[in-house]
């Protein structure tokens, strides 16, 4: 009998997978709890969806959870619930409270809200959230992370990053954990699909066993995919699933998230390649991904993820995007063959922030993003394992000379041409000889402020003009000659304006 309902759920799902672009948002797990007392009603949080209606925006993932739920879980600590018998003050637990209080479950709201306004609402769980576990205490943490060390990726740890206090998948007891509140998800929602959101955090399983361990999360994934397909064929609805995970098929692997694996054997719909949050990454190899895919890419929809942020190499400062960022990003993807985009940390409250208000109003299609503002600047893959290249270009001193090359997609139709330097110190006359492509820059001037070009370790920017014939489709390198004062440069970028 299960056998029989997987099957159909898995029918069900094909049949809807369907080849329009998509836009998917991803509503975090507490933007909404952060406005006021009195924001928390059933009419502003049918509002809420109602922003969205009438835009590009096609699919809302709503995430309930993060190591707490913002919902009365059965199975999992609620985000109001005391720690250590005191109750937690932040605005988030609060407001939560305050919706249950009141009877009302947002995301059962939400559910039904997106669908009367046509779009496709989507739950997606935090696999392994370690927001903040250095803390004592912290108000997200559960109980049972706090009690049960032993069940961490390094046991017992005291120091270190957030994702040695992760949950080890290795473990039974972990994966049965999560498998509760996944079993729960979709008894409690009427969804249109799944996402098990594994970038939240990046690290699954034993330090250093990643990729041999990798099964563990195929067959995880498995027992989702069952749970998906026995609740599509109880509801007479397709309920998807999809994962989010590293950006590089091979990165993702080499960690145990095997997307490429869980599509070949029929266990997921929609794979999310992404980064984390410390970087954006301007280079995700979509054309990799579908040529690992082979024959099941015709099926398993692809949708690259970016962050609301971006940094040019380890331990940089992290740039908030600006529209011609996201439009370089998806200008460069649109060329790999991408048709569909994942916002994650986009905050579309108050809607008319900039720039979310043009990326909802007019979306990422190729005829907007390709001949609207772009950047593209130097980034870095911050999710890899350990030996793998993160693809970082910066810093670079120009006591020799620097060569980089950065993917722009196609280039526009028209509009003008420059490239963009950041450099660690404030003096460094004459600027440095800077070429694209093999022509020189016919003029450079100064930028008065530096703050999105690198932020406070950037002293200076200098923007060269380049004659718009030097730029080309695809690759192109930036040549920076050596300078008899050596410059750490911190920031590079191509810049195209209309």
């Amino acid at each position: 009998m299960r056998l029989a309902l997987a099957i159909i759920g898995m029918a069900l799902a094909a049949r809807t997978l369907g080849e329009n672009p998509m836009l998917i948002l991803n509503e975090d797990n507490d933007h909404y709890f952060k406005q006021p007392a009195e924001r928390m009603n059933l009419a502003d949080l049918n509002a809420y969806i109602d922003q969205l209606a009438g835009t590009r925006a096609t699919h809302l993932f709503l995430c309930p959870n993060g190591q707490r739920t913002s919902y009365r879980s059965a199975v999992h600590e609620a985000i109001w619930d005391d720690i250590d018998g005191q109750p937690p003050t932040d605005i988030w637990c609060a407001n939560a409270k305050r919706l249950h209080d009141q009877g009302i479950d947002p995301y059962r709201v939400w559910i039904a809200r997106c669908r009367e306004r046509g779009i496709s609402p989507w739950i997606t769980m935090r696999m392994n959230d370690v927001h903040f576990v250095t803390t004592k205490n912290y108000f997200r943490n559960t109980t049972f992370w706090r009690t049960r060390s032993d069940l961490w990726r390094v046991p017992q740890a005291t120091g270190g990053t957030w994702t040695d206090f992760a949950f080890d998948y290795a473990k039974e007891e972990v994966r049965e954990y999560h498998l509760a509140l996944v079993r729960e998800l979709l008894e409690r929602y009427d969804m249109d699909g799944l996402e098990l959101d594994w970038m939240r955090f990046g690290r699954h399983l034993t330090p250093g066993h990643e990729a041999e361990l990798a099964p563990i999360l195929t067959e995880f994934t498995r027992q989702v995919r069952q749970l998906t397909s026995e609740w599509a064929a109880k509801r007479g609805h397709p309920i998807q699933l999809g994962a989010r995970l590293p950006s590089h098929p091979d990165a993702a692997a080499g960690l145990g998230m095997d997307g490429i694996e869980w599509a070949k054997q029929g266990l997921v719909d929609l794979l999310v390649p992404s980064p984390f949050f410390s970087s954006a990454d301007f280079d995700i190899p979509l054309e990799l991904w579908r040529e690992r895919l082979g024959d099941r890419a015709a099926s398993v929809r692809l949708a690259p993820a970016i962050d609301n942020g971006t940094a040019a190499y380890p331990g940089a400062p992290r740039v908030d995007l600006d529209l011609a960022m996201y439009y370089g990003w998806a200008a460069t993807l649109h060329q790999r063959g991408a048709d569909s985009f994942y916002l994650f940390n986009l905050v579309y409250r108050p809607l008319d922030r900039p720039p979310f208000r043009t990326i909802l109003d007019l979306g990422l299609d190729e005829n907007v993003v390709r001949n609207g503002p772009r950047r593209h600047p130097v980034a870095y893959r911050d999710t890899v394992p350990p030996g793998f290249p993160n693809g970082a270009l910066l810093p670079k001193t120009t006591d020799q000379p620097v060569s980089i090359t950065l993917d722009i997609g196609r280039k526009p139709a028209a509009g003008s041409v420059a490239v963009i330097l950041g450099f660690a110190q404030a003096s460094g006359d004459p600027p440095p000889d800077v070429r694209l492509n093999g022509q020189p820059a016919t003029g450079h001037a100064a930028l008065a402020s530096t703050r999105n070009y690198g932020g406070n370790q950037t002293a200076r920017a200098l923007r060269f003009v380049l004659p718009a014939d030097a730029l080309r489709d695809g690759a192109n390198t930036i040549a920076i000659a050596a300078t008899p004062e050596p410059l750490r440069l911190v920031w590079a970028e191509i810049e195209l304006r209309p």
